[in-house]
């Protein structure tokens, strides 16, 4: 939904300032906070913006309001794409993110823009997670959501998705911080998860309509994951990744940092363990992360949690928590052959199914294998994963 009509020409300063070639987050940051409006900013003189800190180009590029037009065009994209703009003087605008050293002067938002100022979680992690990672990242992001927490991640494949998957299987909300525009989908295949989080959450980013993926946006999108967030979960990471620029970033901003231990030889657990012996909370389940959190948030979340209990005492849980009691019940009344390849099929990484196949020897043929792991997934007890893998659904 586009902004109000009345506030279209203030709109466009916002705008015209976010555009201003060279003009960078910070000192557009304090021109503002210094003069107060955009529309002041565009309204002084060269020598008052250099003596702000302003570069001599880009205080003559704001006097001259070339970037006008732009800004012009920018409106009708963000119009065009059913999305938003919220500026610093929105009420929308979240007030943990104006708490950090380089907080967006605007955001663009595609979906429920009031989730803004939400008590959000970041879950981060691995872009190429074990079987072991998205499990868990997807347990956490429906474990938390279902405690009236709102999970926030930045859309990427792995993790990220696993998150934002999990959160919408609570029947809640999720938020996305992008790293181009958000009438953008990356990568191509959430495209029906950016559809699904437009629908039921919030698509968020400070980059412009139409900007594309580049590599360099991700790390400077990070700072708003953790900006927005009361503390990030790191999942899987390697040495040297993004989700440990989100935790040093949360750190840096003050926010919880919160870390899911994993096997000491898996590379992609260098990340968490070193963030544990450095201080972050050790994570074993939904719980761990709820007691960090403030007063107020327990007793929403605990709140929350009665709420759950009494849906349930009367029969009214949602859709999910009915497919999960039967995927238990199912799993218990199993015939022999599932029931075999249940035990066969691990959590924490994936079977092939020619080692299962194998594995069964000459008990059962090829066929009966495959159709008892096709009626295991309908049961909704394992998973495939590309390449006719298997894992255990935790």
């Amino acid at each position: 939904m586009a902004n109000p009509a009345g506030s279209q020409e203030a709109l466009l300063h916002w705008l015209a300032l976010h555009l201003v070639p060279g003009l960078g987050t910070v000192q557009a940051y304090k021109l503002i906070g210094r003069l107060g409006s955009p529309q002041r900013v565009f309204h002084t003189s060269v020598s008052e913006l250099e003596s702000c800190g302003v570069q001599a180009g880009v205080a003559q590029s704001i006097v001259s309001g070339v970037t006008f037009e732009d800004a012009a065009a920018e409106m009708d994209k963000v119009q065009a794409a059913g999305a938003a703009v919220v500026t610093m003087q929105d009420p929308e605008y979240p007030e943990r993110l104006k708490q950090i050293y380089d907080p967006p002067i605007l955001l663009y938002v595609r979906g429920r823009r009031e989730l803004l100022g939400s008590d959000q979680i970041a879950v981060v992690g691995s872009r190429r997670p074990s079987p072991y990672g998205s499990s868990v990242a997807a347990k956490l992001g429906e474990e938390l959501a279902r405690a009236g927490l709102v999970i926030t991640s930045g859309m990427a494949r792995g993790t990220d998705s696993a998150a934002h998957q999990g959160a919408l299987r609570a029947g809640s909300e999720t938020v996305a911080v992008l790293g181009c525009g958000v009438d953008q989908v990356y990568p191509a295949e959430n495209r029906k998860l950016a559809g699904q989080i437009a629908e039921r959450g919030v698509l968020v980013s400070e980059f412009p309509m139409g900007t594309p993926a580049y590599p360099q946006n991700f790390p400077i999108r990070n700072r708003i994951i953790s900006g927005m967030s009361l503390g990030v979960v790191v999942v899987e990471a390697a040495q040297y990744s993004g989700s440990l620029i989100t935790a040093r970033l949360a750190n840096d901003q003050g926010r919880e940092v919160f870390a899911v231990p994993g096997n000491i030889v898996n590379r992609l657990s260098w990340g968490p363990n070193q963030l544990i012996k450095q201080g972050a909370k050790l994570v074993q389940e939904w719980q761990d992360v709820v007691e960090e959190m403030p007063a107020a948030v327990r007793e929403r979340t605990l709140a929350s949690q009665k709420e759950a209990l009494a849906a349930l005492a009367v029969g009214a849980s949602g859709e999910s928590s009915r497919a999960s009691a039967a995927s238990d019940r199912g799993a218990a009344l199993l015939p022999p052959l599932q029931r075999h390849l249940l035990e066969m099929v691990q959590v924490d990484a994936s079977t092939h199914i020619d080692a299962l196949i194998d594995r069964m020897g000459e008990e059962s043929s090829t066929s009966e294998v495959i159709a008892a792991l096709c009626e295991l997934e309908l049961a909704g007890v394992v998973r495939q994963l590309p390449g006719k893998n298997y894992v255990r659904v935790w």
